[in-house]
């Protein structure tokens, strides 16, 4: 199929993360990644909605353990200086966490382009703001949203004109198109299988790092790549998410067989 071109883990849900050469992939997922989420009173932090949220793409979390780098100040998570340096960065009390929140539930700020609404978000409208169950902690221990690993590919992302760095993923593959539901990937000696399209979110279009906002990306994404997922309907999707068959190693430059 090719190889693996690409390797990024975010320890702290919707920061930004680093870069890899290799990684060890347990059953949950990358080492480190996702580990962390920033909470308040009532939601799990998620760029899913910008405004309450949107400041966390500003911040870079990096390593195992992790730390995080808010303007400059580097902290280890779970200190009371990282939590200080989070709350002064997004003007309310927040902190970092391990653990799941007892309300495990993410704002989620839906996008301007009605196709973008997913079909089984019956009766939402563009533009609308929805509270909603942060399923991926109770699958993998993680602050997922739906599986342990989240990959693109190169001829995908070439089709659409993006960088990688827009979707967040865990692995970049260089294949001429992402694999279908089902195919078994041997990547080193870890073996993934693709569970669904990634259904999008607002994220993509959003500022990160030297990338400018792209609101033009979701309207692209909207009119040409809308699929069927978890067989309830249709979205507009961009890469795979898949589970860990078989954990292992993997690095850049590993072929991935499927």
């Amino acid at each position: 199929m090719g190889i693996v071109a690409g390797i990024w883990r975010y320890p702290v849900k919707s920061t930004r993360g680093e870069s890899l050469d290799e990684v060890t992939v347990g059953a949950s997922g990358l080492a480190g990644d996702r580990v962390w989420a920033c909470v308040d009173d009532e939601t799990i932090g998620s760029a899913k909605h910008p405004r309450r949220w949107g400041g966390l793409l500003e911040v870079r979390a990096s390593g195992e353990p992790a730390t995080v780098d808010v303007g400059g100040t580097r902290c280890p998570a779970g200190s009371a200086e990282a939590d200080e340096a989070l709350s002064k960065h997004l003007g309310r009390t927040v902190r970092l966490t391990r653990d799941e929140p007892a309300t495990a539930r993410i704002y989620r700020l839906m996008p301007d382009e009605a196709d973008m609404v997913p079909d089984w978000l019956t009766g939402m409208r563009p533009g609308q703001e929805r509270i909603e169950d942060a399923g991926g902690f109770a699958q993998t221990g993680r602050f997922v949203d739906f599986a342990a690993v989240h990959l693109v590919t190169t001829g995908a992302l070439a089709g659409l004109g993006a960088a990688a760095a827009r979707f967040r993923p865990n692995l970049l593959v260089e294949a001429d198109a992402d694999p279908e539901p089902g195919t078994e990937l041997t990547i080193g000696d870890v073996v993934l299988r693709v569970r669904f399209p990634t259904p999008r979110c607002i994220v993509p279009s959003l500022a990160q790092g030297e990338l400018p906002a792209d609101p033009g990306l979701l309207r692209t994404l909207a009119k040409h790549y809308r699929r069927e997922v978890f067989g309830t309907g249709k979205a507009a999707c961009f890469g795979v998410y898949a589970d860990v068959v078989h954990p292992g190693s993997l690095g850049v430059g590993s072929a991935v067989r499927g």
